[in-house]
């Protein structure tokens, strides 16, 4: 585990979860925050867990904890970067792009 100091979201994640959060919305009202909701709670948990988590492609990658994503990361300097939060259930070639 390596200790970082704080979680900095890069701005293309907030297209990442928007894009979820509507997916989920549209499934059913309410859905849609609840799944904000829970993802942020798994980024905030990154100050805690960092640096546990599986390296794909040069980026750690934690599953999240109530939906199919996965938060991809980097460490540099006591910092996590958050870098996207990406749905599972596409196709891999879509996820490496």
């Amino acid at each position: 585990m390596k200790k970082v100091k704080k979680v900095v979201v890069l701005n293309d994640v907030a297209q990442d979860l928007n894009n979820g959060k509507e997916f989920y919305e549209l499934k059913e009202p309410g859905v849609g925050d609840y799944f904000w909701d829970s993802q942020m709670a798994d980024i905030k948990s990154l100050i805690i867990y960092s640096g546990i988590h599986t390296i794909k492609k040069g980026y750690y990658r934690m599953p999240a904890k109530r939906f199919p994503y996965s938060i991809y990361y980097t460490i540099e300097d006591g910092v996590a970067h958050v870098i996207a939060v990406l749905p599972m259930r596409k196709d891999p070639l879509w996820i490496e792009e």
